[in-house]
């Protein structure tokens, strides 16, 4: 009797079989349902939207023995290494494969997001691979320190490992980077930690390539200078007074308390006040004044700066010790944040420890799509059952949505 996955591609079967075969229902072996799911997402129009959702939210621990095994068909290897499908947790057992081609490790090199380019980096196997250390080192994401690693690896002939003495990078959820030493966060007057000048030079040195290359970059916020910055009641009161007192002393009667001198916008501050505004005040630094004060500032400061359009920027807002957990739940949810910033918040396992940041992720549209795919199945029921109804999220986040909501009520239905 031939294999069902031979009878599918003869298209010898009932279309009601091809949906339950789209939706991975047939009853053959895990291995053999995951051929047949590539099968048809690769070249069935009909079936495929399917298929490629069910292998989306597939069983992580049989499609990992098929990423890792190097029986498994090369166009179930092709189709998981593609950097459109690539899940996360795949991609360890995908580079240590012997039958993933070095052409599609290259291709995968080439635009590898930082979190792949750890990976390739922690490789055994990349490491005696010089076609793929060749295009790794000019990827955009690879820091300064590593590509003087990899260009020596190269000039060894690929004898060792690529990188030697670099961050490590698990396939598990990683764990969080230190900006520096154990020695480099002081406590506080506050009780929270504040970083030491040292810590935050050897921020600066580790990333002192990316900053090099944005040297002139001016602050330029993501979504324009015109969005709201949140101000908290009590700051807006605090404000208030300052106002009023301000205008006292200069013998104005003015109603300093009235609405036009208590803004939400600090673009339309007095002129006495804008000297003091975090806005003006982030607006006269350069890129390593906009980094130490992500990383030493107040809220507000890193409500602003964590919309930095220079990467480095945003991303030290996250290294800061005063970071509160309803800041980071903030950010989760932001559209006007680089995508880098929603991709490094799942790096964060202290972060990843609180649900709501979760879900906020994963309701947020502008979430990359393999990250949205990955905290999924961290989902509560009620909240899968609210996410396959947002209209804003896409198409493929839904769909997988629905059909782990599904999934989910069967299971406390029977239980």
């Amino acid at each position: 009797m031939p294999r069902m996955i031979e009878v599918i591609r003869q298209s010898a079967l009932p279309s009601n079989v091809m949906q339950f075969a789209a939706k991975g229902a047939l009853l053959v072996p895990p291995q053999e349902m995951i051929e047949i799911l590539v099968h048809l997402a690769v070249h069935n129009k009909v079936f495929g939207e399917q298929a490629r959702m069910t292998l989306a939210g597939w069983d992580e621990k049989s499609a990992s023995e098929a990423a890792a095994n190097p029986a498994t068909p090369k166009e179930v290897l092709n189709y998981f290494i593609d950097p459109e499908n690539l899940r996360p947790v795949l991609l360890p057992a995908l580079v240590e494969n012997c039958a993933v081609s070095e052409s599609s490790l290259a291709a995968l090199a080439k635009r590898a997001t930082r979190e792949q380019v750890e990976v390739l980096l922690s490789s055994a196997r990349v490491s005696h691979l010089p076609v793929v250390l060749n295009v790794l080192v000019s990827n955009p994401n690879v820091r300064g320190n590593e590509a003087k690693r990899i260009q020596e690896e190269i000039l060894s002939g690929g004898s060792g490992p690529a990188a030697e003495n670099a961050e490590p990078a698990p396939p598990a959820p990683p764990q969080e980077h230190q900006v520096a030493a154990s020695s480099g966060a002081t406590p506080g007057q506050d009780g929270s930690e504040e970083l030491t000048d040292e810590a935050i030079n050897a921020f600066l040195a580790e990333h002192a390539d990316e900053i090099g290359a944005e040297a002139e970059k001016p602050f330029q916020p993501i979504g324009g200078v015109h969005e709201e910055v949140a101000v908290e009641p009590g700051e807006q009161a605090e404000r208030a007074k300052a106002a009023a007192a301000g205008a006292q002393s200069e013998g104005t009667h003015e109603d300093a308390a009235t609405p036009h001198r208590t803004p939400m916008k600090k673009w339309i501050l007095s002129a006495d006040e804008q000297r003091g505004s975090a806005l003006q005040k982030i607006s006269k630094l350069d890129i390593k004044g906009r980094i130490q004060l992500a990383m030493k500032g107040n809220k507000e400061e890193r409500s602003l700066l964590i919309r930095d359009g220079t990467k480095i920027v945003a991303l030290a807002v996250l290294e800061s010790p005063k970071l509160t957990d309803g800041e980071v739940e903030k950010f989760a949810s932001q559209k006007n944040v680089l995508e880098a910033v929603l991709r490094q918040i799942p790096m964060k396992r202290r972060f990843m420890k609180m649900y709501p940041v979760v879900r906020n992720l994963t309701f947020n549209p502008r979430t990359p799509i393999d990250v949205s795919l990955g905290l999924m199945k961290n989902l509560l029921v009620q909240d899968l059952r609210h996410l396959s109804g947002n209209k804003e999220v896409s198409d493929t986040v839904r769909k997988l949505a629905t059909k782990m909501f599904r999934q989910k009520l069967d299971v406390n239905k029977k239980s």
